[in-house]
């Protein structure tokens, strides 16, 4: 990266440069690499903007973009935590080391929660796609880049059983609605709390018991 940070805009052969920083990112095995790329990548855009250098800038922006993508594929390849047992000691240790994990990853190498969140996404965008849009007249920003790489969590799939999501939706909540109140009944204690009732209650508790019983006559002999 310093023969590219090191070059003199006005005799630099552009794209002699940007072939050999390409071909580098490819080969980079480092996160902590990658990063100074992008880094020094930035720096140089901010400067060839400032020199009013379109084309210098567009390079430094597209080398940026592959330092950042190739920082994601690096983290890609990291195991992501996850709950469970991969909190366990037993899990986050390999003999006596403790796994690493693209974050604590990330973090040895810099990067904030948010660089590394966009790393990632920029580095699921495919291959084609990044390349069409990075080596196109107007390169994307990062942020760009990475709005494209969300991926929504997969929507569980739902056996419907033959009913439309409006009869489906009433049964969920119906049977939700007895497991409740058969939960929360059962944890009563009724030796205790039925000898302290006085009579009106008593009373009012009998009418209502009434009242379910027909209800539950109802549903079982409709079930």
């Amino acid at each position: 990266m310093n023969q590219l940070a090191s070059t003199n805009p006005a005799n630099a052969s552009l794209p002699e440069k940007y072939e050999h920083a390409k071909r580098a990112l490819a080969d980079c095995a480092s996160i902590d690499e990658c990063l100074t790329w992008a880094d020094k990548s930035a720096a140089l855009a901010s400067y060839a903007r400032q020199a009013k250098d379109d084309q210098l800038e567009k390079h430094a922006l597209r080398i940026r973009a592959r330092a950042i993508r190739r920082a994601g594929e690096l983290l890609k390849q990291i195991e992501s935590a996850k709950g469970g047992d991969r909190k366990s000691n037993e899990y986050q240790r390999e003999g006596n080391q403790p796994l690493i994990t693209r974050h604590t990853a990330s973090k040895d190498a810099g990067m904030s929660i948010h660089q590394a969140k966009q790393a990632i996404r920029v580095a699921n965008i495919p291959e084609e796609k990044f390349t069409e849009q990075v080596e196109s007249a107007k390169p994307p920003t990062i942020t760009k880049l990475a709005e494209q790489g969300k991926r929504e969590a997969p929507k569980p799939i739902v056996d419907l059983k033959g009913r439309d999501p409006s009869e489906f939706n009433r049964s969920l909540h119906f049977v939700a609605m007895i497991s409740e109140y058969e939960k929360e009944i059962r944890q009563v204690d009724l030796g205790t709390i039925l000898p302290g009732l006085i009579e009106s209650e008593a009373k009012k508790v009998r009418e209502l018991v009434t009242r379910i019983d027909v209800t539950h006559d109802q549903i079982a002999t409709r079930i």
